[in-house]
Parts: C-alpha cells; sequence; structure tokens
C-alpha cells in the first residue's frame, strides 16, 4: 500500500472515532426504529463526561442518512455538496451527504454506517463521518461504539464549512460535452427501492422521487440536483448481516465501469475510473473526454453492473 493510501486510512479512523463521539452530543427524537439497526453495545456514554471532538481543519463532513419511507422528509439534504445513494440489507437504500461548502443547521434522520463506506470515504483528506450505530463486528475498524442518534448539527463537528478544495471527488465541473440524447426522466431501481430523476428546465436540475413520492426536505423544498451520475459497480455481500441474518451489501467503488451522467436535460454515455480507495473517481465521456458536471449539487446512485 502506498504510503499516501496509509496516511488516509490513519486519518479517516481518527475522523470517524471523533465524529462518532460527537454525533451522541446532538441526538434528537426517534421517529422509528428498523431491525437493521440495533447494532452498537446496548450501552450509553457517560453524560457526566462527554468527549470533546476534534474534527481536523479542511476536514468534509459526511452524514449517513436514512431513507425509508417513513424517514422523509429528510433535513439538510439541499445543503450538501454531493449525495451518495447505495443499496443496503433488504434491497432498501440508504444516503450518504458530504458537505464542504456549506453547513446546514441540521441533518437527519443519521442512520448507521457500512463497510464500503470506508472505502469511499478514503478518496477524502481526513473526512468526519456522522453515523448512528454499526455492524459490531464493524465497529473496530470504525471508532468506539455510539448510542442510535438520528439528527446532528454540523456547527458542532466543524467550527466552519472548509471550502470545495476538499472536495477531492475527482469531479471535473464545466460545460457540457457534445453529444447526449434527450432524457426526461431516468429510474434507477433496487430491489427494494428506487429513484427517479425528471429534468425541470425551471428549476435547472432534476427533480427526485423515491420509491414513487416527491422528495421534499424539511428545511428547503424539492432538491433538484444539476448533476445526476448513475455509476455501475458491483454490489456482493460483505462478511456482515443484520439482526435478522441479512447480509450487507458491499459497494465495490473502486476500479473501473461504465456510467450515465444526466445534466442539462440530457444522457451522456461515460466511464468511471478510481483506481485505488485514496484516489478520487475520474469520469470521462464514450470517446475518452472529459466528462464535465454542471456546477452545483450532485448525486451518484450507486446501481449493480450487469457484468
Amino acid at each position: 500500500m502506498r504510503h499516501g493510501a496509509r496516511t488516509r486510512r490513519a486519518a479517516l479512523t481518527a475522523a470517524l472515532i471523533a465524529a462518532t463521539t460527537a454525533a451522541s452530543l446532538t441526538a434528537g427524537c426517534t421517529r422509528h426504529r428498523s431491525a437493521d439497526d440495533a447494532r452498537a453495545p446496548a450501552r450509553t456514554p457517560t453524560p457526566s463526561a462527554p468527549a470533546t471532538p476534534t474534527p481536523v481543519a479542511g476536514s468534509p463532513l459526511a452524514v449517513k442518512i436514512d431513507n425509508v419511507s417513513a424517514a422523509r422528509p429528510q433535513t439538510g439534504l439541499g445543503a450538501a455538496d454531493v449525495v451518495y445513494a447505495e443499496q443496503v440489507e433488504g434491497g432498501l437504500s440508504r444516503l450518504m451527504a458530504v458537505y464542504a461548502t456549506r453547513l446546514p443547521k441540521s441533518v437527519g434522520p443519521v442512520r448507521s454506517a457500512r463497510e464500503s463506506d470506508l472505502e469511499l470515504l478514503r478518496q477524502f483528506h481526513e473526512p468526519t463521518l456522522a453515523y448512528s450505530g454499526a455492524q459490531r463486528k464493524l465497529l473496530p475498524l470504525i471508532g468506539r461504539a455510539a448510542p442510535h442518534n438520528l439528527y446532528v448539527r454540523p456547527a458542532r463537528l466543524l467550527p466552519s464549512a472548509p471550502g470545495r478544495t476538499v472536495l477531492t471527488t475527482g469531479f471535473r465541473y464545466g460545460p457540457a460535452p457534445f453529444g447526449g440524447s434527450p432524457a426526461a426522466a431516468r429510474t434507477v431501481r433496487y430491489p427494494a427501492a428506487r429513484f427517479t430523476f425528471t429534468w425541470s428546465e425551471g428549476r435547472g436540475g432534476w427533480l427526485i422521487a423515491m420509491d414513487g413520492t416527491p422528495a421534499t426536505t424539511t428545511d428547503g423544498g424539492r432538491p433538484a440536483p444539476p448533476t445526476v451520475v448513475v455509476q455501475y459497480v458491483r454490489i456482493r455481500s460483505s462478511k456482515y448481516h443484520d439482526v435478522l441474518g441479512n447480509h450487507t451489501p458491499y459497494t465495490e467503488t473502486t476500479g473501473s465501469g461504465r456510467a450515465e451522467v444526466l445534466r442539462d436535460g440530457r444522457s451522456f454515455d461515460a466511464r468511471w475510473s478510481r483506481p485505488a480507495a485514496a484516489d478520487g473517481t475520474e469520469f470521462t465521456t464514450a470517446d475518452g473526454g472529459p466528462m464535465n458536471f454542471a456546477d452545483g449539487q450532485v448525486w451518484v446512485v450507486f446501481a449493480a453492473s450487469s457484468g
């Protein structure tokens, strides 16, 4: 493993430990609890002596967000620079929102981490992850156990928004390439969930529906990201499982493959490449040119590749 990758992995672990403790200080009321949580040990930290988080200057904030119907509408999604959508147990979906240019007042409902989050987050330098619980066997890889928490106040984790430079995603922004096909809408399906993105000329972005219901937020109306990426990846079973025995899907975000980029009301065939976990993901057009994204929020939906 390269020295840079080792350094970034150690920094990620330290940041995750700080975020776990910080999340316990900012919990909100519980709306619901499904069986795939209950991963942290059934104990709570001593309230008289809470640890103080020490986020590193320049850390992007990543928050795991619930996405079952009872969790909607979510809070704080509109302020995210990047939102990743992944498949979890039972074919359901979960979101990871990454914040660098703006920190909303509150984000949630916060839910549990997954093994593949570690690989995805290693593209950033010393990221801070806010999550609520994880499988017990996964906790030693992340940090100390935390109680189940739903909402996080970013200002308690980071003193200020670190800025666009910490978004080491590998994404490029600029004019759209030539070509593409007109696209009014695009649906991505998981076994028990689906996302539909519908182009809105008036909003200059893609209106989102989750499981057939228009996506809204409690603090910003309907999100309409200017760029949506459908990234085809290998989704396999991890060595972890939930309390019901369902294996947790592992989304492989390193390697290469095909993608579909939606922007400006058009669909572009693309390729993605991320040689190592410490690298960002590069997107190119079918002919090898740069695949620029539109300025603004980006949603990346990980979909299972056919090969």
